[in-house]
C-alpha cells in the first residue's frame, strides 16, 4: 500500500515538471529564459556599426550665416556616433558640396553684381528650412578624409597665387595678395615688422571662424569696412586660417580681403589674403594639419609650356 502511494506521488510530480517546462510564456511577461526580443536588446552607445549607410538630415528652421558654424557643430555632434570614422563639419559640408557654393554667394561682390546690396552678410540666409545634408556612407566618409589628408595648399609669392592639389591633381587656382616689401611699425606686436610674406613648408595650425578685426598698424579693433565701390558694410563672418611654416607661427593668415582691388598686389601687412568666395572653398579644403607650401620661383610654365620670368617683388635675385 505504501509503495503503491509512493509511485503514485512519483508519478504527480513528474507530471508537473513536465507542465511547468511545456507551458508557453506568456509575451505580456516575458520569462527570462526566453530570448530578448529586438527592443529589450541594450545597445552600447560606443557600439558603433563597421559599416554606416548613407543618410539624409533635414533642417527644420532657417539658418544664418551669424549661426552657421554652431549649426554645423551640432550636425556633426549629432550624427558622429551613428558612423565608424569621425564625422566633423568639413567631412559633412565636403559631401555635400552645393553648400560651398551657397557660402561662397554670400561674397559681398557677387551680390553686388546681381544688384543686391548687402550690409551684413551675418544675416543672410544660408540654409533653409527643409533642405537636406547628406551623411555619407563608410565609404565614402574614410574617403573624404583621406583626400583631405592628401591635399596640399602651394602658394607662390611673385606669381599671386594659390593653388589647392590633392595628390598630383590641381583642384584651384586662385588669385592672392601678399605682404608689402618693406618693414612698418606693427602696435599688434609693439616692434618693427618685415612685412614680406615668409617662405617655407608647414602645415595649418588654427582655424578662427569667427575673427575679430584689429588694424595691425594702430591696434585699434573695427567693425566696419570700405568697399571698393566705396560703400560702407559690416566685416563679413569668414573664416581665417592660420599657418605655422618652418615651425614658427608668424602670424601669417590665409583670410578674405573685402577690398579685392589689392589682389595681384604686394599690398598686406604679411598674410595671404583672398577674396571672400574662395576663402570658403579653400576652408572647406584645408583642415587641421593640412601640408602648406609658400615658395618664392620667378620661373613659371605658362599654358603652352614655356618659361615665364616673374617680376622680382621683393628684390631677392
Amino acid at each position: 500500500m505504501i509503495k503503491s502511494k509512493v509511485i503514485i506521488l512519483h508519478l504527480l510530480v513528474l507530471l508537473i515538471v513536465s507542465c511547468n517546462v511545456n507551458r508557453p510564456i506568456s509575451t505580456k511577461n516575458p520569462s527570462a529564459q526566453n530570448p530578448p526580443s529586438v527592443q529589450q536588446k541594450i545597445v552600447p552607445q560606443n557600439n558603433v556599426p563597421k559599416k554606416a549607410k548613407p543618410q539624409m538630415a533635414y533642417i527644420d528652421k532657417d539658418i544664418t550665416v551669424a549661426n552657421y558654424f554652431s549649426f554645423m557643430d551640432a550636425m556633426a555632434k549629432k550624427y558622429d556616433s551613428l558612423v565608424p570614422y569621425a564625422l566633423s563639419e568639413h567631412v559633412l559640408v565636403r559631401a555635400n558640396p552645393w553648400i560651398v557654393d551657397t557660402l561662397a554667394n554670400t561674397d559681398y561682390y557677387r551680390q553686388m553684381a546681381k544688384d543686391s546690396f548687402v550690409y551684413d552678410q551675418r544675416k543672410m540666409i544660408v540654409l533653409r528650412a527643409n533642405d537636406s545634408l547628406l551623411i555619407p556612407d563608410t565609404k565614402v566618409g574614410q574617403q573624404l578624409i583621406k583626400d583631405m589628408e592628401n591635399t596640399l595648399i602651394d602658394i607662390n609669392i611673385p606669381e599671386y597665387r594659390l593653388r589647392i592639389y590633392q595628390d598630383s591633381l590641381l583642384l584651384y587656382t586662385f588669385p592672392i595678395r601678399v605682404g608689402q616689401d618693406r618693414k612698418r611699425y606693427l602696435a599688434m606686436g609693439d616692434r618693427i615688422t618685415d612685412l614680406r610674406t615668409k617662405t617655407g613648408k608647414g602645415k595649418i595650425v588654427r582655424l578662427e571662424r569667427n575673427p575679430s578685426f584689429y588694424n595691425p598698424v594702430t591696434g585699434k579693433r573695427f567693425y566696419v569696412t570700405r568697399r571698393d565701390d566705396k560703400k560702407t558694410t559690416i566685416m563679413p563672418t569668414i573664416p581665417w586660417i592660420e599657418t605655422e611654416i618652418n615651425g614658427i607661427r608668424n602670424g601669417q593668415m590665409i583670410h578674405p580681403t573685402t577690398n579685392p582691388v589689392t589682389l595681384g598686389k604686394a599690398s598686406s601687412n604679411g598674410c595671404i589674403g583672398v577674396t571672400e568666395a574662395d576663402a570658403w572653398i579653400i576652408y572647406y579644403h584645408a583642415p587641421l594639419n593640412t601640408r602648406v607650401q609658400i615658395r618664392y620661383d620667378l620661373d613659371i610654365l605658362d599654358e603652352n609650356g614655356e618659361v615665364q620670368k616673374l617680376k622680382d617683388v621683393y628684390n631677392y635675385q
